[in-house]
């Protein structure tokens, strides 16, 4: 995240105080980023947000009185502009990711995962693209067939690549940002498996038809 810009604010719900305490201890010195508030339910949750309306939620899936991903769904039908939401949860288990994604989640990341995902979820998010846990990740593809599964965006923005469009040209064609479309990247090679750009460049080139828009 850029420092010389607005700090992203960020929301914090999950019904353990301990783990919120977690969180905020290790969220809190992240520059540009500033926790604005938090929840121990959906209905403290909801009528939070709704006043401070912040610009990320850090949500737990695994609540008592209702399901993370059900409020994830109600709070972005809500509010527009749409809060992004990163899902924190103890389970990989493919439909709850799907279920997330769904919904309108950009993040899904486990409770086990270590620190530094959570840091990497919020900064990609935050600029704008998605990011999976790589054990989800992993996991997903599996039960996958027979491609992974990609946002409209991203798919968009692969077969672009496909077609040996840059980033510069990506973003122009489909007015967003070129830091946009180079987190979009970044979170497709995630979600394939894909290390280098050009590992991605050639995928890129090979699926192209199966991402297009027709």
């Amino acid at each position: 995240m850029k420092n010389d810009a607005a700090p992203v604010r960020l929301f914090l719900v999950d019904d353990h105080p301990l783990v919120r305490d977690g969180l905020r201890a290790r969220l809190g010195a992240m520059p540009g980023l500033e926790i604005v508030g938090e929840a121990g339910s959906a209905a403290e949750a909801l009528a939070l947000i709704e006043t401070l309306q912040p610009d990320l939620l850090l949500m737990d899936v695994g609540m008592k009185d209702m399901n993370g991903i059900d409020l994830a769904a109600l709070v972005l039908q809500r509010h527009q502009p749409a809060p992004h939401v990163v899902m924190l949860s103890m389970y990989d288990n493919p439909e709850y990711v799907q279920k997330a994604l769904q919904v309108g989640a950009r993040g899904y990341v486990l409770k086990d995962a270590p620190a530094a995902e959570i840091v990497a979820a919020i900064e990609a998010v935050s600029a704008g693209g998605t990011f999976l846990s790589p054990a989800v990740s992993k996991k997903l593809f599996r039960n996958q067939a027979p491609r992974p599964l990609l946002t409209p965006r991203e798919s968009e923005i692969l077969s672009a690549l496909g077609r040996g469009e840059s980033s510069k040209q990506i973003a122009r064609d489909l007015g967003l940002s070129v830091r946009t479309v180079e987190a979009h990247r970044q979170s497709i090679k995630r979600r394939l498996g894909i290390e280098g750009q050009a590992e991605l460049i050639k995928y890129a080139v090979e699926h192209a038809r199966e991402f297009g828009q027709g």
